[in-house]
């Protein structure tokens, strides 16, 4: 992600995308629907999201359109995705200068929110990243959803299948596993709920573009 302001227009839509490296986005001016990896979010002025290495989102921009600021990660999100800023235009001006030191000042003034939308696709996004493993026949019968419904109704909200968003959480989990990892591939493979070695490689792969032994560090 290069930093720097980028502006969008009026109900522009991004498709589901991926950035190799992590980034923060804060908006400064309108807003956007972010549906990705850590949940369905409303963006709006003075509002920042962290987005970690290799995740995905896609972005659906409100009328007004949106100015926003990328900056680099800091590595400082602590897991918090989402949140608020006290004073935007401070943090634009010294990016004007220094990126990594709006970046810096950024998350001293972060204050994380756990404000997330609630409709049931969400609730599954929520319930995938608590469990990659969750079996989602049983998920939508317990909601009271058939099978066709969850696949078009997840795909609509999120720009991909269930399915295929279980696996990629599988994967992100996984690939955070590695480094500093001292047992087999095999064993992380059962542990992240892969089938096999081969298929932890083949996801990893498809995410990162390299195989997981050239994550280990």
């Amino acid at each position: 992600m290069t930093t720097g302001i980028t502006v969008h227009g009026a109900f522009e839509r991004l498709a589901r995308h991926r950035h190799g490296e992590g980034y923060v986005a804060l908006v400064l001016a309108g807003g956007y629907m972010e549906a990705g990896d850590r949940g369905r979010l409303r963006v709006e002025a003075g509002q920042a999201v962290f987005h970690g290495q290799h995740e995905s989102h896609l972005n659906e921009f409100f009328r007004a359109g949106a100015r926003v600021l990328n900056l680099p990660s800091t590595g400082a999100d602590n897991g918090q995705a989402f949140g608020q800023v006290d004073d935007p235009d401070a943090i634009a001006r010294l990016a004007e200068r220094d990126p990594d030191e709006a970046a810096r000042l950024l998350c001293r003034t972060f204050r994380a929110s756990t404000v997330r939308l609630g409709d049931w696709p969400d609730l599954l996004a929520a319930a995938l990243a608590e469990d990659p493993t969750l079996g989602l026949a049983e998920w939508a019968d317990t909601m009271g959803i058939a099978p066709q419904s969850l696949s078009r109704g997840f795909h609509r909200a999120y720009g991909i299948s269930p399915k295929r968003y279980r696996l990629e959480l599988r994967t992100l989990k996984a690939l955070r596993q590695l480094p500093g990892w001292q047992g087999s591939m095999a064993t992380l493979a059962a542990e992240m709920g892969f089938a096999d070695q081969a298929h932890l490689t083949r996801a990893v792969v498809a995410l990162t573009g390299r195989t997981p032994t050239r994550w280990l560090g």
